[in-house]
């Protein structure tokens, strides 16, 4: 039997860099936990480094789909941890698409390089860098099909399995911390198994491997297990090495051998299972046969009394207009994907009031099957009116203004009937909107609808009343803000003067919608994408949009007094003239946005990004803009009475004119006498401040701000 190998040290190749001599001296559990933690990050740095690269060259104008690959990737992870997902069709710059590809493909390219060295040497580049190998219990490496057992099942199939399980079937979901404390507890659990016995982890155990000091002698054979001082039991000994020449000629228990041995058993296993496939595959055929033979048959009544019906359709028919009514409802009941079209083209030809009352009921009754075709002929007829407002005849626009209502009307009808069955249904470029008194009427009323999962987009909803009307869903696992909940699809919709009041449009997307004089009191907008959304002369008191997306979005004139943005993105918004009395904007990033002539009174600014921001002649008076960044904000002819400076940061910010004093009758905030001390520029630095007159300055000192002009104490 060979010796155990000198202790590390001694023996060592003289060219061997210190930092891994030094790592080699360390105990063998020490060198597997780093060799681990070193091949987790190195496979985290290929995925982080280039998709941080990716992240920041993502800024410009042109940008492309999201790689397929990239797009599939995330969405699996999306679904897998019920992430929500706010733009399901990302579009990026190139080079990002370019990077992020490579983020993908460089940790799985590092991952199955270091499974293949795994499998050939035993050794990882970290567990070599460490002094560490992993071999089989006859000491060899340990090969592809244990290094495939070892690390997908044992080291991450089993613990993060049941870690992801526990997770899903406990109230934590969709909590991602939690998540990560249970992965790392299973991990831990894993990890524990080498604390006793041949100090075999878990997955070690799984796959039957054992992890050793890589260090020898000169001369010892490195494949032998026994040779490492780290391996002592005298179990692993034993299991290591050939004792009798009889386990060489030990016959393979496989399956024929078990059959040579027992050919009785055999013969009765096969006979028994031989006569229950003859008979499965007998009852199978039959069972096909006659489920075949009734769908021809129910396919062939339904022909006929398709054919029966669309003969009583021509004018013609002997049966008269009583009849054609009764056979254009009948249609709305048959299930025949051929009933919804024919009902929809008998619709754009009819011309008889009542039968297009007859069509739109059946149309109702076929259901959310039926908005496809409605969609259609919704924007073929928008277009016919669109045609004959230039040179028509009265009766022709009449007529095509008739059947438009009809369609209106259905669609209202679908959306009303079926509430919160309509996830994923698709009413873009239809026009909704209010007509005008006369034969072709309509108002689209959907009060208290639940339209979550809906798809808008460039849809007309002009004067609409949608009061308590839900366009969120929690989906299949009623839980919020997961992946798969019910995201309405609003971009670039139109609900000009609109009546939303308390409707939830959480979550849902709504690039460059418009808003204007829509009433949107109490609504609920909170994490929505409103990027360039025209919100002018809107009414939004008390709304919440706490972590809206609103870049370049439009409020001039509107009212959002009591509104909630706290952490909102409004960089580059325009909120002219808006009310926003006692609005909450803390935490909100403003930067560049403006407020020419706005009602800030007695908002909350605090913690704010305002840099650049133009607040001239707006009213600020009683503002809180505590720890708020102004850098180079515009506060000229402002009034900023009785405003809370404390911990801001005004460098660069222009105050020339700005009130900080308000006057006895005037319709500012009142202050007290004008050398009492408020407390709320305390500390202040208004030292890189610009245009600041005397009585300015004179003020600031007064009241415990600091400027480089106030008389030193």
């Amino acid at each position: 039997m060979a010796s155990p190998t000198a202790p590390g040290g001694i023996n060592q190749p003289d060219d061997d860099p210190s930092w891994q001599t030094k790592s080699q001296q360390m105990p063998l559990l020490a060198r597997r936990c780093g060799a681990w933690a070193v091949e987790i990050s190195l496979i985290a740095a290929g995925a982080l480094v280039p998709f941080s690269i990716g992240a920041l060259v993502n800024k410009e104008a042109q940008t492309v789909p999201l790689n397929s690959l990239v797009a599939a990737a995330s969405e699996t992870a999306a679904r897998t941890l019920g992430i929500p997902v706010r733009d399901r069709n990302p579009r990026v710059a190139p080079l990002t698409n370019l990077f992020w590809s490579g983020a993908l493909l460089a940790p799985a390219a590092l991952a199955l390089w270091q499974l293949f060295l795994l499998a050939r040497t035993g050794q990882t580049l970290p567990k070599r860098w460490f002094g560490v190998k992993v071999v089989a219990a006859s000491g060899v490496p340990p090969g592809f099909r244990r290094v495939l057992i070892r690390e997908s099942l044992g080291r991450w199939g089993v613990p993060l399995g049941v870690a992801y399980g526990i997770w899903r079937l406990s109230g934590a979901f969709p909590d991602l911390i939690v998540l990560g404390g249970l992965s790392g507890l299973a991990l831990l659990a894993d990890g524990a198994f080498a604390l006793r016995g041949k100090r075999q982890s878990g997955h070690d155990r799984l796959a039957n491997t054992l992890v050793v000091s890589s260090r020898e002698t000169a001369g010892e054979n490195s494949a032998n297990p026994v040779a490492s001082q780290d391996w002592t039991e005298e179990d692993a000994q034993i299991a290591a090495l050939v004792l009798t020449p009889e386990t060489a000629v030990k016959e393979n228990p496989s399956l024929w051998n078990w059959m040579r041995q027992h050919p009785g058993t055999t013969l009765v296993i096969v006979t028994v299972g031989s006569a229950g496939l003859i008979f499965t595959l007998f009852a199978g055929a039959l069972i096909y046969t006659q489920t075949q033979a009734n769908l021809r048959d129910s396919r062939q009544r339904n022909d006929a009394l398709f054919v029966a019906l669309v003969s009583k359709l021509s004018p013609a028919s002997p049966n008269g207009a009583s009849g054609r009514r009764s056979a254009i409802l009948a249609l709305g009941a048959v299930e025949d994907s051929r009933a919804v079209p024919l009902l929809a083209d008998l619709l754009a030809q009819e011309d008889s009031r009542p039968m297009l009352d007859a069509i739109q009921q059946a149309l109702v009754s076929s259901g959310p099957k039926a908005l496809p075709d409605l969609q259609r002929l919704n924007q073929a007829l928008s277009n016919d009116l669109d045609s004959l407002r230039f040179g028509g005849k009265a009766s022709e626009r009449e007529l095509a203004a008739a059947r438009q209502r009809t369609v209106q009307r259905a669609i209202g009808k679908i959306l009303t009937v079926y509430s919160s069955q309509l996830n994923g249904a698709d009413l873009s470029r239809t026009d909704l909107s209010k007509s005008p008194a006369g034969p072709a009427q309509f108002t689209l009323v959907l009060d208290k609808v639940d339209l979550s999962g809906i798809k808008l987009r460039n849809a007309n909803l002009t004067n609409a009343s949608l009061q308590g009307t839900r366009f969120y869903g929690t989906g299949e696992d009623r839980r919020p803000g997961t992946f798969d909940d019910w995201i309405s699809d609003l971009s670039a919709a139109n609900f000009e003067g609109a009546n939303l009041t308390g409707a939830s449009l959480n979550s849902a997307v709504m690039n460059r919608t418009t808003f204007v004089r829509a009433v949107l009191n109490k609504a609920n907008l909170s994490s929505g994408n409103l990027n360039a959304a025209n919100f002018s002369s809107a009414l939004l008191i008390g709304a919440s949009l706490q972590q809206a997306m609103l870049k370049d979005a439009s409020f001039t004139g509107a009212d959002i007094g009591s509104a909630n943005f706290s952490q909102a993105n409004l960089s580059g918004a325009r909120l002219g003239k808006v009310k926003a009395q006692g609005t909450q904007l803390s935490d909100t990033n403003l930067s560049k946005s403006e407020w020419q002539g706005a009602d800030l009174s007695g908002a909350d600014l605090s913690g704010a990004n305002l840099q650049k921001a133009d607040f001239s002649s707006a009213k600020l008076a009683n503002a809180n803009l505590k720890d708020a960044r102004l850098q180079d904000a515009n506060l000229r002819n402002a009034d900023v009475s009785s405003v809370d400076f404390r911990g801001a940061n005004l460098a660069g910010v222009n105050f020339q004119g700005a009130v900080f004093l308000g006057k006895q009758g005037s319709d500012q905030f009142i202050q007290g006498p004008a050398d009492s001390k408020s407390g709320r520029f305390q500390g202040v630095n208004f030292g890189e401040a610009k245009n600041l007159d005397r009585s300015q300055i004179a003020y600031i000192c007064l009241q415990g701000g600091f400027h480089p002009k106030c008389p030193q104490k």
